[in-house]
């Protein structure tokens, strides 16, 4: 497997959520120094590994974040409203990753975001308008605009495997738009495990990819699982290969703004 050096200090943000529990304990298992950015510090004990260091802060609170930053050699975000259709989407899916990458300054940490598959499906016909893809995909240009090293990862439905579901796949273009398991499942713990793996992996840099389980034996070569993918195109702020359905330049002003301001900042 070819292999970057790890970083030695990861962030994650969204520790206590049911992926981020995970992924706390999936780095603290591969060695590296974990930070977990909690809202609160007497539950996360209840909820975290005793080896993590909690940091409490709120990510929809500019102020601190500079603090929380400092020092981490990767991010990983696992952050979500948990609304499809919108409610809270743009303060905690979109605004918390603003936040985290306005905070960095000149810092380039290694950045592992999670959004969701058929990310870039605007609207279902039984569920309406999906405002929560509208900014978890924000969110993924916000990424892209700023400048560091990163891995975006799309997963499939949770937790919907057959006990030999294990084999893991990356798909590109963000095709399957079902809105039900059909789209694809995966573990909650191979979600984790990817994510994490992803900081250390030198084919996963710069590559935006839905990902879903598959009949067989679990993956152990990450490389060989990222290597085929497509890096997105370096100029642009959607992934490669996706439908263009959002175009940057109709997004709402604010929006615009934060892009343009994060550009800049990474120059």
């Amino acid at each position: 497997m070819d292999e970057i050096a790890p970083p030695a200090v990861v962030l994650v943000v969204g520790a206590t959520g049911s992926i981020g529990r995970l992924v706390v304990a999936e780095a603290l298992r591969q060695g590296y120094a974990v930070r977990a950015l909690v809202r609160d510090a007497a539950k996360a004990c209840r909820m975290l590994p005793s080896e993590a260091q909690l940091i409490v802060g709120e990510v929809t609170r500019p102020d601190g974040l500079a603090k929380v930053v400092g020092g981490a050699d990767a991010i990983i975000f696992t952050l979500g409203a948990g609304s499809i259709r919108g409610e809270r989407a743009e303060e905690v899916d979109y605004g918390g990753v603003l936040n985290i990458l306005t905070a960095l300054g000149q810092l380039k940490p290694r950045i592992a975001l999670m959004t969701a598959i058929g990310v870039t499906k605007r609207e279902d016909d039984r569920l309406g308008v999906l405002g929560g893809h509208d900014w978890k995909r924000r969110s993924e240009r916000l990424v892209r605009a700023s400048g560091c090293a990163y891995t975006i990862v799309r997963p499939g439905w949770f937790d919907y495997n057959e006990p030999d579901q294990q084999r893991l796949a990356l798909l590109q273009g963000d095709t399957r738009w079902a809105s039900d398991p059909s789209d694809g499942v995966v573990s909650r713990q191979q979600v984790a495990e990817v994510l994490v793996r992803s900081l250390s992996t030198t084919a996963a840099a710069f590559k935006t990819a839905e990902l879903v389980a598959e009949y067989g034996p679990a993956t152990q070569d990450f490389d060989a699982l990222f290597a085929p993918l497509a890096v997105d195109p370096p100029s642009a702020v959607d992934a490669a290969r996706d439908v263009d359905n959002m175009p940057p330049e109709k997004e709402p002003l604010r929006v615009c703004q934060h892009l343009i301001a994060l550009r800049a900042a990474s120059n």
